[in-house]
């Protein structure tokens, strides 16, 4: 074993100033070859100096992180960079995982010629630890649970919360709180500017929130602000309690009331909820409001040949197709029998056309049904608005005119 500066690559003064830093400090070979390791970096490895000099760092390095090797530096060295910051488990000479986060520093001769590497070491485990503890109570929680940023954005959101909500977490991630908002309600928005804005860190509110499926459900939040380095707000937790029965304060919360039996699609009078609500958000989101009425065009040849029950069959598949080809926020209806209604945004009448025409594109296509395949296609008109002050029952009547013009003009 070599003594603990045979290979020394640097002064005394400097190897005086490693020994006393408060920090594990330890210089590598271009092979990853540990040549030297102060007292700091001995103590938190578990070893003495003279059984860590000469060994290879992978040595101390848990078996499933990336290797610790001669690669590394000589990636550096390939493209320029000198300095480096990663984190890997490290194992102690009694075993023990620790986390530590390590810099690298490439050192250079007078000539510029690559010549040792310093790693300094920092023990994270404990906040590593803590991350874990909190990753597993975030998503094991028995209520949802978020992280939000100062904008209302959803950051992260548990598997509760996507339950309570019928979205997913990828479709929540992309949609701000107030998507999901009734424009008389709570606004996110408000709640964190006012957290922001107080000495306090916590607030709880009540409000709806608009489930996938289009209806309403009431919901206790709990907001947590969650200050920086500078004890200004970086982000907020919130936690989600659905209300009991004997609080819900609005009459269309019956479920059955709002949804069509078959589909579980809305009906008709949640269907004009979801427009004027789409009205009342115009001023905030922009564009137009767009409503789009498709008519199946085949569906009495099929309950004729096949039975209702054929029919019925073909009535879900329809509504499976429209659920899958819109966006997260959108409402889609039936109203009864072959026709269904699609309300949704859009930033101009160009994108709402394109829109309708991808829609009858989705409602083109081959199902089997009792056993047999049946080509399936629907005529899809379209109405839009930005003005507020548009009837809803004006927006579906046009829509249902378009329709008809276009299955006309099909025929």
């Amino acid at each position: 074993m070599a003594s603990p500066d045979s290979a020394m690559p640097f002064g005394v003064t400097w190897q005086m100033i490693l020994h006393q830093a408060a920090a594990p400090v330890v210089a590598l070979d271009l092979h990853a070859r540990i040549i030297y390791a102060n007292p700091v970096a001995c103590r938190l490895l578990g070893y003495e100096l003279q059984e860590v000099i000469g060994r290879p760092s992978h040595d101390f390095t848990h078996p499933d992180d990336p290797p610790l090797d001669h690669e590394l530096f000589a990636g550096m060295i390939a493209s320029g960079t000198d300095t480096r910051n990663e984190e890997r488990r490290g194992i102690r000479a009694d075993g023990a995982v620790i986390w530590v986060l390590i810099s690298y520093a490439l050192i250079r001769d007078e000539d510029g010629k690559p010549s040792f590497v310093f790693a300094q070491y920092h023990d994270i485990t404990e906040r590593r630890t803590a991350e874990r503890r909190w990753r597993g109570t975030f998503n094991n929680a028995p209520i949802g649970m978020a992280t939000l940023d100062l904008s209302g954005h959803w950051i992260e959101v548990n598997a509760a919360l996507c339950d309570m909500l019928g979205y997913t977490a990828e479709e929540m991630r992309s949609m701000h709180a107030s998507d999901l908002t009734y424009p008389n309600d709570t606004s996110e928005i408000d709640v964190i500017a006012q957290l922001a804005e107080s000495s306090g860190d916590a607030v709880s509110v009540e409000k709806r929130y608009r489930h996938k499926g289009g209806y309403p459900i009431w919901i206790l939040i709990r907001f947590n602000v969650v200050r920086g380095a500078d004890d200004q707000p970086a982000y907020v937790v919130a936690q989600y309690e659905t209300i009991g029965d004997e609080q819900l304060r609005d009459s269309h919360i019956a479920h059955m009331a709002l949804h069509d039996p078959l589909t579980g699609l809305a009906n008709r009078a949640l269907l004009m909820d979801r427009i004027n609500h789409e009205l009342a958000a115009l001023p905030l989101h922009g564009g137009i409001v767009m409503v789009l009425v498709a008519d199946l065009d085949r569906l009495k040849p099929v309950n004729d040949r096949f039975g209702h029950a054929s029919g019925d069959q073909l009535i879900v598949t329809t509504a499976d197709r429209l659920l899958r080809a819109v966006q997260p926020g959108d409402t889609v209806a039936r109203l009864g029998g072959d026709e269904f209604v699609v309300v949704s945004r859009a930033p101009d009448l160009a994108t709402a056309r394109t829109f309708r025409d991808d829609l009858s594109e989705q409602l083109r296509t081959d199902v089997v049904i009792s056993g047999e395949v049946v080509e399936l296609s629907a005529s899809v008109g379209l109405a839009s608005t930005a003005d507020t002050t548009t009837p809803a029952a004006d927006l579906l009547h046009d829509a249902d005119v378009d329709m008809y013009a276009r299955k006309t003009a099909t025929r």
